[in-house]
């Protein structure tokens, strides 16, 4: 029952994104992992990359090179940290938060759209509090302490 669950869970994610992803890209001109990345860097106003890693559970040169893209696509600079010159520190270009912007209301309407037609208001609050319990757990499992402070206790 739980690898048919896990299998589920796998495909419905890969289905979203393919569904989200081709969306915004038509619509706003990135994929869903910059739209991702841009979003992490807006919500914190000012980023460095490892916690870019650390926030989109990727790598950290995974998030070097998802920082270079969106540097080469004028939507993000960098600058030299005040506090560490040894690293630098992410912020949006004007034109990376119009990006941004224009991606997020394209991927709200995808989503309402996908969930909506699919589950109710209540099962997608269930869904919500069910996901969070998990990735709390994968975060006690793989001792990632940011992702562990960054989730609801909901």
């Amino acid at each position: 029952m739980v690898e048919s669950i896990f299998a589920d869970l796998v495909r419905v994610e890969i289905q979203t994104w393919n569904v989200v992803d081709t969306a915004v890209r038509r619509e706003a001109g990135v994929s869903l992992g910059d739209y991702e990345g841009l979003k992490v860097i807006e919500d914190r106003r000012t980023s460095r990359v490892n916690q870019v890693a650390e926030d989109l559970v990727i790598t950290v040169g995974g998030a070097s090179k998802l920082a270079d893209r969106l540097e080469r696509a004028g939507l993000l600079i960098r600058r030299q940290n005040a506090e560490d010159r040894r690293s630098s520190v992410l912020e949006l270009t004007d034109h990376g938060t119009a990006v941004l912007n224009r991606a997020a209301r394209v991927v709200s309407a995808e989503l309402h759209r996908y969930f909506d037609a699919s589950i109710t208001a209540e099962e997608l609050h269930k869904l919500g509090l069910t996901l969070r319990k998990l990735r709390k757990s994968a975060a006690v499992a793989t001792e990632t302490p940011s992702a562990k402070s960054k989730l609801p206790t909901n």
